[in-house]
């Protein structure tokens, strides 16, 4: 045969090849071409199974493991003094990053890491509680930006989200939808956790899919949402291999640990008696100088000193170290528990058949360590968020409830500040890399050697989805759903898995409530405009903030600011953040707090805007704050038609809001019972005696007296028109009444009295709920 027909015949062959190979740029993709053949009958018939798309040949597993509010300096595995050997074992079996970037906050970090974009570009400029009606902070994820789960789904992956999920916007996650933007909208088949940036972890607001569902045990019994999403995620998975092996997985596990409230208990909370009694100072020398001896930081690295936001420990009292002490024994209770928990998991991948092909990536924390306790920490976070402080002696007085269902408990700004160890600032704080850079480890026994030394490339969350991409052999699509997608903002930094030398990005901007910064080319201009506990410090003024200078390649701490020696190239890279500030969309910068977090949010879909009277029916439950009636500094009526058998008939008719504060109404042995939860301090109004059997109308009147948000109020208890309770209240929730949400006939999640068992679900017939606003 001539050497021109056996060229021939090549291309031919290899033509056949490269058409057999889906067309994977545009999803979701058709079903096999049909290559049988269709005659009159069965009989001149050949058939073929057109097969769905499938993975491309060698395709990793992939786990993307994600924690909440932890620092550069907490775990082991890089010099902290809290113990993760689950954490080290898998470092000891992959590799470790140094010069890893979040954004600095949950939400945008989360949609960052997804969809392989800037937080702004996808329209999570900030949080989705306090977003506003632009684009890039709309918390309204565009379908131009699709996540790594709907890319993997349509070639051929599994695809499940445990955990976090705070890219779904408040007013859509009612019943009402729409549900695009709930995980199983975004290409994830499976759901299982809660929507929003915390959950109480003893009384979880949950879902599967988008179904709401409680609990299957309580705390008394053992329950902890850290181990109910872990054994579901380890027998989802088992599962799934066992029915279909050669079949790819995603998994995105992203626990609500570390974030607060931190709840674990005493068990693990004892096991670190007295571990920080040498205070906040002496354990960033000690971390220090792990890191030091461990390589995890260069040699030459210097300490940032403390902050005049940080109290010496040496000045505080015996009281003041007592309960800081105490919520940092607490904090690393619950990490001990986390890890072991995720070690868990990481051990029955190890039991998989394709256990060497899964690619594990471990990002430590979606930003820095938390300073949303303030200054003396708390046991009730959401009384902070209402900007109202609880003192030391009351905390003290009530320090048996740390860490259990009846705390939400955060601790003191010093631990947060001493977590970010070697750096300045914290979580929220944009501008510094005590805010924005975390440890990751990565693991894949198939493609990963080992390697106790640290990559240093300079990564962020958006270079996540292009490597996953690369390694598992897809394009990133241009066309998803029939909508052309945007470009990747980030880059595959697969080749540093075999390359140490590997150098990463040399650009990044940051940018959170007006905490802005460039990186370029080793170089990085910050600019700190306002406190995570002091949202409002800084309203305006923008061009009176302080910029700084550092050179990262020499300088891995941000210790030394070279602005006032550098202006030209201080001046050179605030031109480079404008230009790309106006390109990226970080317009309007937005410095408000409260402000924000009060400024109306768009209605739920189809529902009517502004109304004045709510009527709901029985299992009308799990409604979110902003899209529930506005029963917060406003005068308002409940009416309850309802029939009951007497004193046979319990549980709760109304309830909203959870253990920090929130109002219910239910009946106890048939008696009505309204409770106001103003942070732990209850107003009780009951009925003089059991409603009758039969038909009843059981009425609130709220009458509030304030001029300003959380101001006094008035309350009366009715039954059929006669007054049967009233009493006054001197101050009222103000401005969110916290985790848990608005519902009829039971009180779903985290219970607003601990007089009764959650949900406690009424007995009797609701006709109706009628919320009546003033």
């Amino acid at each position: 045969m001539s050497r021109s027909a056996l060229l021939l015949i090549f291309t031919i062959v290899s033509t056949a090849a490269v058409s057999a190979e889906p067309d994977r740029t545009k999803l979701p993709m058709e079903l096999a071409p049909f290559e049988g053949k269709i005659g009159k009958t069965y009989k001149e018939s050949e058939s073929d199974w057109q097969e769905p798309p499938s993975a491309p040949e060698g395709a990793p597993n992939v786990i993307v493991i994600l924690l909440d509010d932890v620092g550069f300096g907490q775990t082991s595995t890089f010099g902290g003094l809290i113990p993760t050997p689950h954490l080290d074992k898998l470092a000891g079996e992959g590799i470790k990053f140094n010069r890893f970037h979040t954004t600095a906050i949950c939400g945008p970090s989360r949609a960052a890491l997804l969809t392989g974009r800037n937080h702004h570009e996808c329209g999570n400029g900030f949080l989705m509680e306090w977003a506003t009606g632009f684009p890039n902070y709309s918390t309204m994820l565009p379908k131009e930006t699709a996540t790594i789960g709907e890319i993997l789904k349509d070639n051929g992956y599994n695809t499940w989200w445990y955990g976090k999920n705070h890219n779904t916007p408040d007013w859509e996650t009612t019943v009402a939808g729409p549900f695009d933007r709930w995980p199983t909208g975004m290409g994830f088949e499976y759901f299982y956790g809660f929507i929003g940036g915390e959950t109480h972890q003893f009384y979880p607001v949950l879902y599967e899919n988008t179904t709401p569902i409680e609990q299957e045990k309580s705390p008394e019994e053992g329950y902890h949402f850290m181990t109910d999403m872990t054994d579901k995620a380890i027998a989802r998975m088992k599962f799934a291999k066992t029915v279909a092996p050669n079949k790819p997985f995603f998994m995105y596990f992203a626990p609500g640990a570390m974030h607060a409230p931190h709840h674990v208990t005493q068990e693990w909370r004892d096991k670190f008696k007295g571990k920080f009694d040498m205070g906040w100072e002496k354990y960033r020398e000690m971390v220090y100088q792990n890191q030091l001896e461990q390589g995890i930081i260069p040699a030459g690295t210097k300490l940032t000193p403390r902050p005049d936001w940080v109290p010496e420990w040496d000045s505080l009292n015996d009281e003041q170290k007592k309960l800081y002490c105490a919520f940092m024994e607490n904090f690393a209770g619950y990490f001990a528990f986390t890890d072991q928990e995720i070690g868990r998991l990481l051990d029955a991948v190890k039991e998989l058949p394709d256990a060497e092909n899964t690619m594990v990536i471990y990002i430590v924390g979606d930003n820095g360590a938390s300073s949303e306790g303030g200054a003396d920490g708390t046991l009730n976070e959401i009384k902070g968020f209402n900007s109202l402080t609880t003192s030391i002696e009351d905390i003290l007085a009530n320090i048996d409830k740390l860490g259990g269902p009846e705390s939400e408990p955060h601790y003191p700004t010093g631990w947060a500040w001493a977590g970010n160890t070697p750096f300045q600032w914290v979580k929220q704080v944009a501008s510094h890399l005590g805010g924005t850079r975390n440890p990751m480890v990565i693991s894949w026994p198939a493609r990963i050697k080992p390697d106790d030394k640290p990559r240093d490339a300079f990564l962020h969350l958006v270079d996540v989805v292009p490597t996953i991409l690369e390694a598992a052999h897809i394009p990133m699509p241009e066309e998803v759903n029939g909508f052309e997608q945007k470009p990747l903002a980030g880059k595959s930094f697969l080749a540093s898995f075999s390359d140490p030398d590997f150098e990463g990005r040399d650009q990044q901007y940051f940018e959170v409530f007006s905490n802005r910064s460039i990186y370029h080319d080793g170089w990085k201009a910050n600019a700190q405009h306002t406190f995570p506990w002091r949202q409002d410090y800084a309203p305006g003024n923008w061009e009176k903030d302080q910029w700084e200078l550092y050179n990262l390649k020499e300088d891995f701490s941000e210790s030394n600011d070279l602005a006032e020696q550098m202006p030209g190239k201080l001046a050179e890279l605030k031109a480079l953040f404008a230009e790309v500030a106006e390109k990226k969309g970080l317009y309007p910068l937005d410095d408000r707090g409260a402000g924000r977090l009060a400024e109306p949010k768009p209605p739920v879909p189809g529902s009517v805007e502004n109304p004045k009277t709510y009527t709901y029916a029985a299992g009308a439950t799990r409604i979110a704050e902003p899209a529930a009636p506005p029963m917060k500094n406003k005068s308002w009526t409940l009416t309850a038609n309802i029939k009951t058998e007497g004193e046979d008939t319990e549980g709760v008719v109304l309830a909203f809001g959870g253990v920090a504060a929130g109002l219910v109404l239910y009946l106890d042995d048939g008696v009505p019972v309204f409770d106001y939860n103003f942070f732990e301090k209850h107003t009780i109004l009951r009925g003089d005696g059991p409603l009758p059997a039969g038909e009843s109308v059981v009425t609130v009147d709220f009458d509030f007296q304030g001029k300003e948000p959380g101001g006094p109020a008035a309350v009366t208890l009715s039954v059929g028109g006669k007054k049967v309770a009233e009493a006054k209240m001197e101050e009222t929730v103000g401005i969110r009444f916290g985790l848990d949400s608005f519902g009829i006939g039971e009180d779903s999640g985290q219970p607003v009295t601990f007089d009764y068992k959650p949900p406690f679900k009424f007995t009797g017939e609701i006709e109706k709920v009628v919320v009546e606003v003033k």
